[in-house]
């Protein structure tokens, strides 16, 4: 198969491709020939009808050397040797003068965390329609209050071969696919949403069968319908509890970045140099693990040939390590955690999460919330950002709830949650036994990049954070 993707197929001669990438990468510390071939699909259903559907196939090679802090790229879609020894002399440019031992391969791995099937083929494209036809239709024969839904489906298969120096090939086959669906209520002219969505690396099978799909239209339209009766969120500093699994984005966001390697080593971060340190308060382990079977944030190999590893970040609030590609493990005198990785060959690599989560603590989430006098419930989020250097983040709730005397009260709308990542860690004053993983549509942006990710954790709470809410103040 690979043969035929990147050799057979484009007429390019194994041996020739390889005496280019050693030539190229000559006097360099690392480095390596990322060779891609992708196909994508994308269906999407509005407003009663097919809106739009997709095929693309897209195929290319990136070449990189990497000389201590320096790196020379260069990328193109053309897969052919002239267009390689012409990146070659361009990445040559930054190893030049440079005379670097190169470092030792990633080291190998026969585990396999997904299929190598091609998803795309598994189902026809009018059963793809279908499914989406009958989302729609019982969506709207659940409540006569649904005036719009709108559903997508898209799947992707992606083979990525890496070339080293010395003849090291690394392969990946990636098979990534996602069914989401947005239902919109109307009642007495007022109007809300809600939505849901599921992936993960495998074929189309899980999401074409009505128990799953059926349970994801019923999620979305739960949300909508609480939602017609929220009231104006209210503003100021209170204690919140965070619903398990996707609420871990803000995890994500508020501590995942922060221990992502080049911003430690470039000391941009605000968890730099406090390694060994308490950063959280007891009780809050946090690991990255990108071994996660069939996982949407998971990889075999990451896009430097790493096996992918469960990497402990934060254990009992002590920091224990960060998320490490090559170049800045080698620039750190630490190991690479199999966390390199790129948005396609046409990007260079950089330290990235994988499925990034909470671990479990002891306590009931009835407990928890019970012990909350006066504050919110987040249960579902839609946006978020953080200042890295800083650690503030802000992030919308798209379901949360007052609690008020220890029981949950009405639906908010309009609430955002304001803070600062390692303070919001240490003022975690209780921890769930009900940890769980988001359903598999989560996407991380860094430096212009996407990539797909996992997240996840237990309820929460998290005392002091700052809520931006509408409501009036008395």
């Amino acid at each position: 198969m690979a043969s035929d993707l990147f050799f057979d197929r484009t007429g390019m001669d194994r041996g020739r491709v390889q005496g280019l990438v050693d030539s190229s990468l000559k006097g360099a510390d690392d480095g390596e020939l990322y060779l891609e071939y992708r196909q994508s699909e994308s269906f999407a259903f509005d407003d009663g009808r097919l809106k739009a559907a997709s095929f693309d196939t897209m195929q290319g090679f990136g070449l990189r050397a990497v000389a201590g802090e320096a790196t020379g790229y260069a990328h193109a879609s053309e897969l052919s040797e002239d267009a390689i020894r012409r990146a070659g002399d361009t990445v040559k440019a930054v190893a030049g003068g440079h005379s670097g031992s190169l470092a030792l391969p990633p080291q190998r791995t026969n585990t396999r965390l997904y299929t190598d099937l091609d998803p795309l083929g598994t189902a026809s494209f009018e059963k793809k329609v279908v499914l989406l036809q009958e989302m729609n239709e019982y969506a709207r024969s659940k409540d006569p209050r649904v005036k719009q839904v709108s559903c997508s489906l898209a799947g992707e298969w992606q083979h990525v071969e890496i070339l080293r120096p010395g003849g090291e090939t690394y392969r990946d086959i990636r098979p990534l696919v996602r069914l989401n669906v947005s239902v919109v209520v109307e009642e007495n002219g007022r109007q809300e949403a809600g939505s849901h969505g599921g992936g993960g690396r495998g074929g189309y099978e899980t999401y074409l069968a009505p128990d799953y799909w059926h349970a994801a239209v019923d999620e979305a339209l739960r949300q909508a319908v609480v939602n017609l009766s929220s009231v104006p969120a209210p503003a100021g500093e209170m204690n919140v509890v965070l619903g398990p699994g996707w609420p871990g984005v803000l995890l994500h966001e508020a501590v995942g970045h922060g221990l992502e390697g080049d911003f430690n080593r470039k000391k941009t971060s605000a968890f730099a140099g406090l390694m060994g340190q308490r950063v959280a308060a007891p009780g809050v382990t946090v690991v990255d693990d990108g071994t996660m079977g069939g996982r949407r944030g998971s990889l075999t190999i990451d896009d430097e040939g790493t096996p992918t590893s469960r990497t402990v970040l934060i254990e009992d609030g002590i920091l224990k390590g960060f998320m490490q590609d090559r170049q800045n493990a080698r620039l750190m005198g630490v190991a690479a955690t199999g966390n390199g990785r790129r948005q396609s060959y046409a990007h260079s690599i950089m330290p990235r999460m994988t499925n990034t989560y909470m671990l479990g603590g002891n306590q009931a989430p009835e407990e928890i919330l019970a012990s909350v006098d006066k504050g919110i419930y987040a249960v579902n989020f839609g946006g978020g950002q953080v200042d890295i250097t800083s650690g503030k983040f802000v992030f919308s709730c798209t379901e949360a709830y007052l609690i008020e005397n220890g029981k949950i009260g009405p639906a908010i709308k309009g609430a955002t949650l304001i803070g600062n990542g390692p303070e919001a860690m240490q003022r975690v004053k209780m921890i769930g036994n009900d940890m769980k993983l988001d359903t598999g549509i989560g996407v991380c942006g860094k430096n212009g990049q996407s990539v797909p990710v996992g997240v996840g954790q237990p309820t929460l709470r998290i005392d002091g954070l700052t809520v931006g809410g509408t409501a009036q103040a008395a």
